[in-house]
């Protein structure tokens, strides 16, 4: 496994690699101290499994080079590794695409935990991030993932995000099971119903009955459910396209 580990505090970027490194003999892990040097070492060569980025980097914001990242290397997972952990970084990063968010606080065994969900196509979020969300309506005409600052309180409450039962038991349709996988992975309606070979309507009532059934009402908050399900042993494997 090839990793590059993007933070510019040099003691926590050496303790950072030293600890992944420790994941086993076949791990690489290449450091860059700052966005131009990732961006550099990313246009060098991008054949990396995984990108673990820190939010305060003292040439970008983390969440601009987040999106940036995704953007351009879609098929390249990252993971936050960050200093906070309120929940409306936690969410809005997984809004942006991020396939994990790791607080540095967390232990070793967390943060492996962290990486052997996403590298077998998971979703992993801190257990403090699971929080109620303030009530918001459910996305029946956007065609967008909507911001997570007009869906999570900046100081959430200590209620548990509601428990869910195991993905396997909720009795989704085969179709209702490729648009959820889709958009787990951040898609609009639009590019799912082109990659299902779908109306446009026929996603939306696709993604209003997924929500339903999963007992949300925003995409973000489908992305934290189904991430709670494979944190206990539902599901792993939501982000993976339909085949």
């Amino acid at each position: 496994m090839k990793v590059l580990l993007i933070d510019d505090h040099p003691l926590i970027l050496s303790a950072l690699q030293s600890v992944i490194q420790g994941l086993g003999d076949d791990v690489t892990v290449i450091g860059a101290n700052s966005a131009a040097a990732a961006r550099e070492t990313l246009q060098r060569d991008n054949d990396f499994d995984l990108v673990l980025l820190d939010l305060a980097l003292g040439d970008a914001s983390g969440f601009d080079v987040l999106s940036e990242f995704r953007h351009q290397y879609p098929a390249l997972p990252v993971v936050v590794v960050s200093a906070s952990d309120r929940s409306s970084d936690v969410i809005r990063a997984i809004d942006l695409g991020a396939m994990g968010f790791v607080p540095k606080r967390a232990s070793n065994e967390a943060l492996f935990e962290a990486l052997r969900m996403v590298m077998s196509g998971g979703i992993y979020v801190p257990p403090m991030a699971m929080r109620t969300f303030e009530t918001a309506p459910a996305e029946t005409e956007s065609d967008t993932v909507p911001s997570v600052l007009r869906v999570v309180r900046e100081n959430a409450d200590s209620t548990p995000f509601q428990a869910h039962p195991p993905l396997e038991s909720l009795g989704l349709t085969p179709r209702q099971t490729d648009v959820l996988a889709l958009l787990l992975q951040g898609k609009p309606n639009k590019l799912i119903a082109r990659d299902l070979n779908l109306s446009v309507e026929t996603v939306k009532d696709h993604v209003a009955a997924v929500l339903r059934t999963l007992n949300v009402s925003s995409r973000t908050q489908a992305v934290l459910a189904v991430s709670q399900m494979s944190q206990k042993g539902g599901v792993n494997a939501w982000r993976n396209p339909p085949r």
